[in-house]
């Protein structure tokens, strides 16, 4: 009887588990941006000081429970000897979050030719994208309007799909909201393209 009740108890409770990629070049403020989101959705968490952390080598995980489902975020480091191992994440996942330094002009080619080689891999195939122009708390950066012709250039790749490109400043939490909201809804379209995981709570 205790085996029956505790399986239709994890039945009704169980969520379905969504994973969702964190890549950007490093120093875009991809954990910062993870930590913010943690911040503002998981209860009682306390975020991490931004001024101690440190660039990702390998992987960072974040869960957040909303809106009925699990969101499970992988923050991928984004050097560059680290940039070939993201394409073994692309099958599980279920959107991208592409992170932009928007404060540093030198590197947008970079940060353009990555997002490329990122968004033509057939795994990524039709999945949410949001495109986060990050670091708008600083006053010289550059903002949506300049970011997002650069990345409309791969319009061919990103092809038919939910695509958002958006300001945000994971250092005071500006935007973090809308975006993950976002990423929610846009996830649940998309659920009968790729089926989510079932994850016991």
């Amino acid at each position: 009887m205790y085996t029956l009740l505790s399986g239709f108890y994890k039945y009704l409770t169980q969520k379905d588990e969504y994973c969702i990629l964190i890549l950007g070049l490093d120093n875009a403020g991809k954990t910062t941006y993870l930590e913010a989101a943690k911040t503002k959705f998981c209860k009682n968490y306390r975020g991490m000081n931004p001024s101690k952390i440190t660039t990702t080598v390998g992987l960072n995980i974040g869960q957040i429970d909303i809106a009925g489902i699990r969101m499970s975020f992988w923050d991928l480091g984004g050097q560059q000897e680290l940039q070939s191992l993201w394409d073994k994440y692309y099958s599980e996942s279920h959107a991208v979050i592409y992170v932009v330094d928007s404060n540093d002009r030198v590197r947008m080619n970079e940060s353009k030719e990555v997002f490329d080689r990122m968004i033509s891999n057939e795994y990524l195939s039709g999945i949410p994208l949001l495109v986060l122009a990050n670091k708008q708390d600083l006053p010289d950066c550059m903002g949506v309007r300049e970011i997002k012709p650069v990345f409309q250039e791969a319009g061919h790749l990103i092809g038919r799909r939910d695509c958002l490109v958006m300001p945000v400043s994971a250092l005071t939490g500006e935007g973090v909201d809308e975006g993950i909201k976002w990423l929610v809804e846009s996830i649940k379209r998309n659920s009968i393209v790729r089926p989510p995981k079932t994850e016991d709570t």
